[in-house]
């Protein structure tokens, strides 16, 4: 028989919660401060030379990379208090995506990364289009580190799906990644430092995008056009 917690430290837990989720918000916003200074200062000094321009790419992707883990646990946490509800509306796909490529226009410029999207432009479906934004800024940020030189976007139509395909022409994703891509727990890596957050926020966002008997999902292979990794999201 399992016990109770006493109540005075279910309301610890909860206060410690509550802070925590507070302190990450706080970190959030200056994370995105920070970002938008670091692109005017780029644009304002572009690097002069090949050491300058590293230093830019690194200290892009690395405050981009962990305001999107911000930003993903902030979502996370407030899922779990059934705090932050879907809002399923018609978008168009392309818009959408394009938020998302002018979001990280300046990493891909330091990185010298060209960047191919294929989608029609009438293509309209219906998604929360904060919550698809954030996983499509999170896929796209991990291929800036991974990939040599291409980025390959496309979007369309399927089996009464939408499907949302990045390409990268990287090594592509480890073995482990391919068999369990969002078991949570079983894919810490203490050597490397990642948890596949991500995976599993991006998971978690297709999944809650239903139609009839059918749920979101996600996926990740090797190979496509571009013989790197490629993640795959499909909205039904």
């Amino acid at each position: 028989m399992t016990k109770k917690a006493p109540n005075g430290r279910q309301d610890s837990v909860a206060d410690f919660s509550f802070m925590l989720a507070s302190s990450v918000h706080d970190m959030k916003n200056s994370l995105g401060m920070l970002l938008t200074t670091l692109d005017e200062t780029m644009r304002d000094m572009p690097a002069k030379t090949p050491e300058q321009q590293q230093r830019f790419a690194t200290l892009q992707y690395e405050a981009s990379r962990i305001n999107g883990e911000l930003i993903q646990l902030l979502s996370l946490y407030r899922m779990n208090l059934q705090a932050m509800p879907i809002r399923v509306e018609e978008n168009y796909v392309r818009d959408a995506i394009d938020d998302q490529l002018a979001r990280n226009d300046m990493l891909f410029v330091s990185r010298h990364l060209n960047v191919n999207f294929n989608c029609d432009e009438d293509l309209l479906w219906y998604f929360d289009s904060d919550l698809v934004g954030g996983v499509l800024h999170n896929v796209l940020v991990n291929c800036a580190r991974y990939t040599r030189s291409q980025l390959s976007i496309k979007a369309w139509l399927e089996d009464s799906g939408l499907f949302v395909q990045i390409e990268d022409d990287g090594q592509g994703y480890p073995e482990a990644m391919l068999s369990q891509p969002v078991d949570l727990g079983a894919s810490v890596s203490f050597e490397s430092g990642s948890t596949n957050l991500g995976l599993y926020f991006a998971q978690t966002v297709a999944q809650l995008h239903k139609a009839k008997d059918r749920k979101g999902s996600i996926a990740l292979a090797n190979g496509g056009d571009l013989g790197g990794g490629v993640f795959t999201l499909f909205l039904p």
